[in-house]
């Protein structure tokens, strides 16, 4: 029992750091809402979200070099496992504030939230320890 509880909080721990990275690259698109009124270009937005989805696993890594989860088996699942459920998290929190009329950004979306979750989480896979 006590394998299942380290298996699930070795999850949530780089779960809960992917989503405080994504929250606050939200946070800083929101500040900067009126900027970008004009229609962006999908392929460099999707690029853009990519890059600094790696910033913020280069970042991440400063703050926490080591990884959260030591298996590499499930290191490797954390790659699909982690970003997906950023996505679904990300895309209902836009989903909420559209309810409520606020701006929405591009990582409001599970597209792009899922692209900047996967960048970071794949930076985190490579040069974690």
């Amino acid at each position: 029992m006590e394998f299942i509880f380290e298996i699930i909080f070795q999850f949530l721990g780089e779960m809960l750091l992917q989503l405080t990275f994504e929250c606050l690259a939200e946070l800083g698109m929101h500040s900067l809402g009126d900027t970008f009124k004009r229609p962006r270009n999908s392929v460099l937005s999707t690029i853009g979200f990519i890059l600094w989805g790696a910033i913020a696993g280069g970042i991440s890594l400063l703050i926490l070099p080591h990884s959260a989860i030591s298996n590499p088996d499930y290191r490797l699942a954390n790659l699909i496992l982690t970003p997906t459920i950023a996505g679904l998290i990300m895309m209902l929190i836009g989903r909420k504030r559209s309810k409520k009329g606020a701006t929405i950004v591009a990582l409001d979306r599970f597209g792009y939230a899922f692209l900047f979750a996967l960048s970071m989480a794949v930076a985190r896979f490579i040069w974690a320890k």
